[in-house]
């Protein structure tokens, strides 16, 4: 998971804040800690210890793990995937929601099996024979009626003249 490179750890942690549009005093709040010392972090005056930083994370509804391999505490693992790229880089979607659409992404990703696992430009439908008879159920199949193909054998049926 590769985060923009800034500054320092006080800086990233203002730019989240900013992002996220919370005040100072609403993140030191929501961390537990002083506003003299959150802006001492921000400013880069003090450096927060891994406690502090998971704190300080639940306060922006972000993950721990971004804020300490910002910090240098932990190494980078993984490149980032195209989705998460994506997700951190809508506009549209608050903090709050991005961290909620990443961790059920990396949810899924992690009950892939490692042989099974795609990348956004290679993904495609896998297709199971036991699974693709499998009938879809009856709501679906009454929505889509309308626009099923007529079958092979030309008789037009009174449903598809209706439809």
């Amino acid at each position: 998971m590769a985060l923009p490179k800034v500054g320092s750890i006080g800086e990233y942690i203002r730019e989240q804040r900013q992002q996220a549009k919370i005040s100072l005093r609403q993140l030191a709040e929501a961390a537990g800690v002083s506003n003299p010392y959150l802006s001492q972090i921000e400013r880069g005056l003090r450096k927060p210890s891994a406690e502090i930083l998971n704190q300080i994370a639940k306060g922006l509804r972000i993950s721990s793990q971004a804020l300490y391999v910002q910090a240098g505490l932990i190494e980078d693992r993984e490149p980032p995937s195209d989705v998460i790229t994506a997700i951190r880089a809508d506009p549209l979607l608050s903090e709050r929601q991005r961290q909620v659409l990443i961790d059920i992404y990396e949810s899924f990703r992690k009950e892939a099996p490692a042989g099974d696992e795609q990348t956004s430009q290679n993904a495609r439908p896998q297709r199971d024979a036991e699974t693709d008879d499998d009938p879809l159920p009856e709501e679906f199949l009454a929505a889509l009626e309308p626009y099923a193909a007529p079958s092979g054998n030309d008789n037009v049926t009174q449903e598809t003249k209706e439809g």
